[in-house]
């Protein structure tokens, strides 16, 4: 009797052993951009002299479960765990960021004082217009730079030059008015139909990731940027830029070119974003 229960707690650790090795690890939801100039000569940046230092990004757009496990609420107006977020705007994100960081144990990159209006800011129609510094250094999740985002879209030092993030067909890598809804659409972008075609965001990761193995970075929800649109080195401005384009927009905006703009306190179906972090 003895050596039969021996044998059976040999077979049940194995067992055990077994089944700890087959679980699968945890999703790496990071991706490490090395820097470097700018090789994609599709980039704005191509040909200038802009170096972007090493930083880590995240490899989906945020998607409402993770906004919901720091902000315990979800603004999206098309529900879904894996879609990303939408319906926030620039300072939502701002705000999104240092609470990752404190809930991450991470130093909250984003200095935000809610009772000062911010004298850069020259839009008449942002009724918000917080102060917002930043901690240059600290780990702190932050919005990446226009630079950056162009620089991780167009596949850092692995670029192969792609028009769209990925790829120069779109529909391998983008979510657009024209194949995010029904059916694939075509002639003229026309709302009536994109709307009876039930065009929505779509959830992360369905296309294909490009050569840093980022996903949506063309199309799905455009993304917020740090920078003010009128130029990426001015303090001062009235809109910010968003990259990437949407599901709602035109094939063009989702070029990794393509310089969009929005008002800080602006919001749509269409408006998400992305982290980075310095490590």
């Amino acid at each position: 009797m003895r050596k039969l229960l021996i044998f059976f707690l040999i077979a049940l650790t194995g067992v055990v052993s077994a089944c700890s090795q087959e679980k699968p690890a945890k999703e790496e939801r990071f991706v490490e951009v090395k820097g470097g100039s700018f090789t994609n000569t599709k980039s704005n940046f191509y040909g200038q002299n802009v170096t972007i230092p090493d930083f880590q990004i995240s490899k989906y757009e945020v998607t409402q479960q993770e906004w919901i496990e720091v902000m315990g609420s979800n603004p999206s107006q098309f529900k879904g765990s894996n879609l990303p977020v939408e319906m926030v705007n620039w300072y939502d994100a701002i705000e999104y960021c240092n609470q990752r960081s404190v809930k991450e144990g991470r130093e909250p990159y984003y200095n935000i004082n809610k009772n000062t209006k911010d004298p850069d800011n020259q839009n008449d129609n942002d009724n918000i217009k917080w102060t917002v510094t930043v901690n240059a250094g600290v780990n702190g999740y932050r919005l990446p730079t226009e630079a950056e985002w162009e620089y991780a879209a167009g596949g850092g030092r692995m670029s192969k030059s792609y028009i769209y993030s990925g790829s120069n067909t779109a529909d391998e890598v983008a979510w657009y008015w024209r194949n995010s809804g029904d059916k694939y659409l075509s002639g003229d972008w026309n709302w009536p139909i994109i709307e009876s075609n039930h065009n929505q965001t779509r959830s992360s990761g369905d296309k294909k990731p490009n050569e840093l193995g980022i996903y949506d970075m063309s199309g799905n929800v455009r993304e917020w940027c740090w920078n003010w649109y009128e130029a990426p080195e001015m303090s001062s401005g009235s809109m910010r830029v968003v990259k990437g384009g949407g599901w709602i927009g035109g094939v063009n905006n989702t070029e990794l070119s393509f310089r969009g703009k929005f008002e800080a306190n602006g919001m749509g179906p269409d408006q998400g974003f992305r982290v980075v972090r310095s490590e």
